[in-house]
């Protein structure tokens, strides 16, 4: 069943002067309506807000939209929030969805959850914090997700939201997002807040973002108040007496309804001679007449009163009782003293609640600072002694001063534990700050700042720096634990743009761990990993060298061991070294494991790993691992900038391969993620380049230079390591702008610092080839030098795409005769390869150099590969540049030849098979009846196809699309 509201008062008052509210609410109500009966119209949820100061009428009108929803046969879903307890994570969430799923055991829960979860289950307190903890982000997708399938499955759906000014920051936050999704949705949010108190996270609620207007409440006329009185005390009632009641309510309409009624009650006439005493009971409404008439009821009734308020939402007479220290009789009694002075009313179940939100807080903020912190310090006992566990408890401890209590201390560590397993960092950093004040223990003290560090990571980096440091001066610290200290440290120091100082910590500590042969070793990778990172190395040769000689003693068993392997691949990379040698480092490195969600070794040496596959021409093997940790990280829960890492750098390989179209959604969607998340930069930084690489390579320039100039992404430059480097994408704008010099003064800045760090391939950072062509007019013999040097550099790396790239670059620049020999190398060489897009590029080229050539039949053939290649790759502006070279040289394109698939032909697929066996092109093309020509260009496919290279066609074959007919 729906969950409640608090419920007004039995004899409430109808509402008067909300024509227009009405009017907004029965309009939205009947949009959903007319959904719900399967009109053929596009989905009407939406918003629906309603603002005011306390006691203008929001929760009446919240009530009469339940109401109303429920006389039209809608589900109901409503929560509330309350003044104290927005300390408690998820506490609106819960209210929510808590009643919508209540009658599920576990297992059905699980079913529908889903993969879901473990994500979302802790947050909704639906299972026990524990395992791993979630990213705000990942619990934000999954209650996302809940919620869309709650408005499907019980459609439709009506989210009643009161005095959402009050909320908790993780629910507020959530609502705020999610609220532009109802649009979509069979489910209207109609949501109440005071709009001077609802915080930063809720202000999308106040303005028109979401797509609508609040609408303001206006106090009551003198018309409608005396509509009120005159109902409680007779049509006698003099219009002088109105007029007053009128002026000491503002005409609102709490205070005019609770006025009323105490008039009522009072048998008064509402004549002149009533004046006084009405004012004396419009006084007791609200403020200190309030606490006066409460004092009136005796000193067991005020504690119990007090004890309530301390309680907050959803009291409980009894554990109010304990509080208060009464008994079980005098706290019966007191509560229908409260109730006939319509102070409390019965809420959900057996529980009690104030009338108004208005009349808790004033009761509690007169409570005495002493007697109020006491009472809280109660609460947290009898609140845990009641099995309603320790967040319940710690929010009360939260109002409690320091005493040095370990008990206090655990609890809160224990609170904290269960907000970070819950997604809910901040909510964790808060409790913990307080643990860490009350203070704990000495030798607690190491391990709580650790636990408050992990808190702050995600939120402020710069604070889990100091408290890091901190925790390190203690004695006495376990070595595991001191290990997990020190890395955590060197991330912190990383995301606040302290490479340097990362890497000299964990050097530091390797020294420091001489006793420890792991922990050494864990230490070593981390300093390897953060100078790697690092743009401004001294010695990034000598480095380069201590890891060689290092992973040159490793078999790998150990996971430190994998680490420092997977450390040497990307390096070995990265310096242009044999590619065979690269690939057997990383294959090394991932026999055994690399996990991508080890909270104490982060992600940075797996991520680092992939990509050497799609360097070396094996991209699939780096989108399995990629779909793999991707998949790892989501199971997880960590959807914020992993998942914005992952899908951008699986847009970077798809971009590889020349899948063009897929890469720009792919990436859009990564850049997508990386903007809403909060220290996402590296990650954004990673995006954008990629989509301008991927604009470009559309033929997009326009659409590249809105992204560059969005982001800033030509004036800040990140301080650490980013492929693709950051400053040869914006010169590969440049030089699609037609600014040469720009680009060329930009590109010999690179080539410098490369060089510095020797890091010489040309497949990582192919700067030779932009700086060859800014320099091809103004200085040839120095682009044809550069050109060369890059051929050389990738012949030495030894990956196809790398090799025929180059010769591309150095045929373009050479020109003339000489250059067509070139050409057909840098063909050849990428028929050998998975990079479709520079194949294309390639083979117009080839043409366009035919073409001028006067080879009009063999231009014709190379123009119509490029073409076909560029369209299926999704090049316009390449395929733009064939057809204009077929047209120059009187040649007509012709339809494609062949439909856009993944699939192998059978043909394709027996080529491959029998190149695997070993036989030579001679004997393929025997067998297939079909030219060795034919055979290559058969071939040629099957790489592109299956994302490889020759040297991983057998396993690619195995794992490869089915075969087509």
């Amino acid at each position: 069943m729906a969950n409640e509201l608090r419920q007004p008062p039995p004899d409430s008052r109808p509402l008067l002067e909300r024509r227009r509210e009405l009017k907004a609410l029965d309009s939205a109500l009947a949009a959903l309506r007319d959904r719900a009966d399967g009109a053929p119209r596009t989905p009407r949820g939406g918003l629906l807000a309603f603002t005011g100061p306390a006691g203008m009428g929001k929760t009446a009108l919240l009530t009469e939209a339940r109401a109303r929803a429920r006389a039209e046969g809608f589900t109901v879903l409503s929560g509330r929030g309350g003044e104290n307890e927005q300390e408690l994570a998820f506490h609106v969430v819960r209210q929510l969805v808590q009643p919508a799923l209540a009658a599920m055991d576990e297992a059905e829960l699980r079913s529908f959850l889903g993969g879901w979860y473990d994500i979302v289950a802790a947050a909704l307190g639906l299972a026990a914090p524990g395992g791993h903890a979630p990213d705000p982000t990942g619990v934000r997708d999954g209650l996302d997700w809940v919620m869309t399938r709650l408005a499907v499955k019980k459609a439709p759906v009506v989210l009643l939201l009161d005095d959402l000014h009050w909320a908790d920051v993780e629910s507020l936050t959530w609502l705020a997002s999610f609220a532009p999704r109802t649009a979509d949705l069979s489910l209207l949010m109609v949501v109440a807040y005071r709009p001077d108190e609802l915080p930063l996270a809720g202000d999308s609620f106040g303005t028109a973002e979401l797509g609508h207007r609040p609408f303001a409440l206006e106090p009551l006329s003198a018309t409608a108040v005396a509509r009120l009185v005159r109902d409680e005390v007779g049509e006698q009632a003099e219009d002088g007496f109105c007029e007053e009641c009128w002026e000491v309510t503002g005409g609102s309409p709490f205070e005019a309804v609770e006025l009323a009624i105490r008039l009522g009650e009072r048998r008064l006439r509402g004549t002149g001679e009533d004046l006084a005493v009405m004012r004396d009971l419009a006084a007791a409404v609200t403020g200190p007449g309030l606490i006066e008439r409460l004092h009136g009821f005796g000193t067991t009734t005020v504690r119990f009163a007090y004890a309530a308020a301390v309680l907050g939402q959803a009291i409980s007479q009894e554990l109010a009782a304990r509080i208060a220290a009464i008994g079980s009789t005098a706290a019966a009694e007191a509560a229908d003293r409260l109730r006939a002075a319509r102070i409390l009313t019965d809420g959900e179940g057996d529980g009690l609640e104030f009338v108004h939100p208005t009349i808790a807080t004033t009761i509690y903020r007169a409570i005495g600072t002493s007697l109020r912190e006491g009472m809280h310090n109660s609460a947290a006992e009898v609140v845990r002694a009641a099995g309603l566990g320790p967040v319940a408890a710690a929010r009360h401890l939260l109002e409690v001063p320091c005493d040095g209590n370990p008990e206090a201390v655990a609890c809160l560590r224990q609170a904290a534990r269960a907000a970070l397993h819950s997604g809910a960092p901040e909510a964790a950093r808060r409790l913990l700050d307080r643990a860490l004040q009350e203070p704990p223990l000495p030798e607690e003290r190491a391990v709580l700042l650790h636990e408050l560090a992990c808190a702050t990571f995600l939120i402020k980096p710069t604070a889990t720096v100091a408290h890091l440091r901190e925790a390190l001066a203690e004695g006495d610290i376990d070595p595991e634990l001191r290990a997990s200290m020190v890395y955590r440290l060197t991330q912190a120091l990383a995301h606040t743009d302290r490479m340097a100082e990362a890497a000299t910590v964990a050097a530091d500590e390797a020294r420091r761990a001489h006793g420890h042969p792991r922990i050494r070793l864990r230490m070593q990778a981390d300093h390897f990993v953060w100078s790697a990172f690092r743009t401004d190395e001294q010695d990034s040769a000598g480095r380069s060298r201590r890891l060689a000689r290092l992973a040159d003693r490793l078999t790998g068993r150990r996971l430190e061991e994998r680490y420092i392997l997977g450390l040497r691949a990307w390096d070995a990379m990265m310096c242009g070294e044999p590619r065979q040698q690269a690939l057997a480092y990383a294959e090394k490195a991932l026999d055994g494991g690399l996990s991508w969600t080890d909270e104490n070794r982060g992600f940075e040496v797996p991520v680092s790993v992939a990509p050497v596959f799609m360097y070396c021409d094996q991209p699939r093997r780096a989108e399995e691992l990629f779909a793999k940790g991707m998949a790892e990280c989501a199971s997880k829960g960590w959807r914020g900038s992993h998942l914005a890492l992952g899908r951008t750098l699986s847009a970077y390989i798809r971009y590889r391969r020349g899948s063009l179209a897929e890469a720009e959604n792919l990436v859009r969607e990564g850049l997508g993620i990386a903007d809403r998340v909060e220290g996402a930069v590296p990650a954004q930084w990673f995006a954008i380049g990629i989509l301008i690489e991927t604009l470009l390579a559309r033929g997009r320039v326009v659409a590249a230079r809105r992204i560059a100039d969005r982001y800033r992404y030509g004036d800040v430059i990140p301080n650490a390591v980013i492929y693709p480097d950051p400053r040869t994408v914006y010169a590969e704008l440049l030089l699609a702008e037609g600014r040469t010099d720009e680009a060329a003064a930009l590109l010999s800045e690179v080539g410098e610092w490369l060089e510095g760090r020797d890091w010489r391939n040309p497949a990582w950072c192919p700067w030779q080839l932009g700086l060859a062509k800014a320099l091809s007019r103004r200085a040839p013999d120095r682009a044809v030098q550069h050109a060369q040097d890059a051929v050389k550099r990738a012949r030495d790396f030894g990956a196809a795409s790398a090799i025929g790239q180059a010769l591309h670059a150095q045929a373009e620049v050479t020109g003339g005769a000489a250059a067509l020999e070139l050409h057909a190398q840098a063909v050849d060489h990428l028929q050998r390869s998975p990079a479709a897009y520079e194949l294309a590029r390639a083979q117009v080229g080839h043409g366009a150099a035919l073409a001028r050539d006067g080879r009009l039949h063999d231009a014709a053939d190379r123009l119509y590969q490029g073409l076909e290649g560029a369209v299926h790759c999704g090049a316009e502006g390449l395929a733009a540049r064939a057809r204009r070279e077929l047209s120059a040289a009187g040649l007509r394109p012709l339809p494609l030849r062949y439909a856009h698939t993944d699939m192998l032909t059978a043909q394709e697929r027996r080529a491959a098979e029998l190149t695997v066996q070993g036989h030579p092109a001679s004997v393929v093309a025997k067998d297939l009846r079909i030219t060795e020509q034919g055979v290559r260009q058969q071939l040629s496919s099957v790489f592109r196809k299956l994302g490889t290279d020759a040297a991983g066609l057998a396993d690619a074959l195995a794992a490869g699309p089915r075969t087509g007919r």
